[in-house]
């Protein structure tokens, strides 16, 4: 007579947190100011300002945007301004830096409004692998709030979770 196999996993309390279900929908688009410099590295100032004048930014209508220089270009603060200005009430969100620069921030914003009084006292792993870019910065942020409420929290999944914090009884 064989055995009836239990899934452990299944019966224990062991709760998953998978940051993909908390990406924000919209598209990801970098706007790489040097394409408005004269040379790709001299900004000046009247030929910069008309540039943004004739550029199309309804295109990026409800987009997440990485503003950046990709050359070694200096490039004055009020610059960057003039291309938030153009953008407010266009993008969902401008950050200036790299994409991944920029979904570090969604991730923050959304990470930072969630309710995890849930997870109280509760096992928690990590789901490791996604479809959908999460950055590194996100697995800090979820750490660090789960760490103020669940017992333990384990990277992974539950075949192989790492450990990464367990709370002193």
């Amino acid at each position: 007579m064989a055995e009836e196999i239990i899934n452990r996993v299944a019966n224990s309390k062991l709760k998953t947190f998978d940051l993909e279900d908390f990406y924000a929908p919209g598209p990801r688009t970098i706007i790489d100011i040097s394409q408005w410099l004269l040379e790709g590295i001299v900004l000046v100032e009247s030929r910069f300002r008309e540039s943004l004048k004739t550029t199309d930014f309804t295109a990026y209508n409800n987009h997440y945007i990485a503003v950046q220089c990709s050359t070694d270009a200096i490039v004055p603060q009020w610059a960057w301004m003039l291309v938030q200005s153009q953008l407010h009430g266009v993008a969902k969100k401008v950050v200036f830096g790299t994409l991944e620069q920029l979904e570090s921030e969604i991730y923050r914003e959304v990470l930072e409004n969630i309710d995890v009084s849930e997870f109280q006292d509760v096992p928690m792993i990590v789901k490791g692998c996604s479809n959908k870019p999460v950055p590194v910065a996100a697995y800090g942020m979820i750490t660090d709030k789960l760490q103020g409420v669940a017992r333990s929290i384990m990277y992974g999944e539950a075949c192989s979770a790492v450990p990464v914090f367990k709370r002193k009884k």
